[in-house]
């Protein structure tokens, strides 16, 4: 009896200081965070905080902004990350450093890459000094890469994006690859199948898992975006969720509360967009299969 119950009770004392660590570490902050969301600074309990961010203009901004980063940046980085991963899958000659130079941009920081192509990015900037010593622009022609309106801003910070986050994807997705039957794809080509029938129907299907894990982790962090815009074009100038609360808690005196309730805004849209996302993916199917 005894022998039985403490095999029973085995994997609750196992998993047990990681729960003590995400109780102490993350629900126990999160909890402080929506309870005192609730209160002003002398705190008594009011919804003033919400309605702060729900009348101010950038909030708006803030939410299509995140949107078109989310859906433009999201979609482009799996697209080039799952050909990438396709093609050093293929263990040519020369892929291992193929492989080498595309995971140099993922093991840079957001300051780092920020400060990289901010300085690159200005008119005097090296990218210019490049296109320059190239033979692609004048000495006049200077191009003012930062200067463009507000879509195409948000456009170039997608590139800049894309080229630190493409590597993190394509780790994935080339791991997927490299697990698959590959019996299951040469039985594809031998019945007949082309490259992209094989693709479509084989390797895809069976790479479904991994390319779950990729999309709701890339969909979660481009949510989350903020310091690389923030380094780039400053605060407000292009306004996306995460950017507005750090302006509310660091920018503004005496709007903690409001940065409070901004988190868990986000929060709540970070949780409902990966909800949907595996419900649509049929993730949760598999989960109860």
């Amino acid at each position: 009896m005894t022998k039985t119950f403490s095999k029973k009770w085995i994997p609750y004392f196992l998993i047990a200081p990681t729960l003590i660590y995400y109780i102490i570490f993350w629900l126990r902050p999160v909890v402080s965070a929506i309870y005192y969301s609730f209160f002003d600074d002398n705190n008594v309990f009011t919804i003033n905080n919400y309605l702060t961010i729900f009348r101010d203009e950038y909030f708006k901004k803030a939410v299509i902004n995140t949107s078109i980063f989310v859906v433009i940046s999201v979609t482009l980085e799996f697209v080039v990350a799952l050909g990438l991963a396709l093609i050093i899958n293929k263990k040519f000659k020369g892929a291992q450093v193929l492989l080498s130079i595309a995971l140099i941009p993922m093991a840079l920081p957001a300051v780092a890459v920020g400060a990289m192509w901010s300085s690159g990015f200005a008119t005097y900037g090296w990218v210019n000094s490049l296109l320059y010593h190239l033979g692609l622009i004048s000495a006049d022609g200077k191009i003012a890469f930062l200067a463009g309106n507000d879509f195409q801003s948000l456009m170039l910070i997608i590139l800049i994006d894309a080229w630190q986050v493409i590597p993190f994807m394509m780790v994935i997705l080339l791991a997927g690859l490299q697990g698959l039957s590959k019996e299951a794809i040469e039985a594809g080509y031998i019945f007949g199948g082309s490259r992209f029938t094989v693709l479509r129907k084989i390797t895809l299907p069976m790479l479904k898992p991994s390319i779950q894990t990729a999309l709701i982790l890339r969909i979660i962090s481009a949510i989350q975006v903020w310091l690389i815009i923030v380094m780039i074009y400053g605060y407000r100038r292009i306004p996306v969720l995460l950017e507005e609360v750090v302006f509310y808690e660091e920018q503004l005196l005496g709007f903690y509360r409001v940065a409070l309730a901004y988190s868990v805004i986000v929060a709540a849209i970070v949780s409902v967009v990966s909800i949907i996302y595996l419900k649509v993916s049929g993730a949760f199917e598999r989960e109860e299969q």
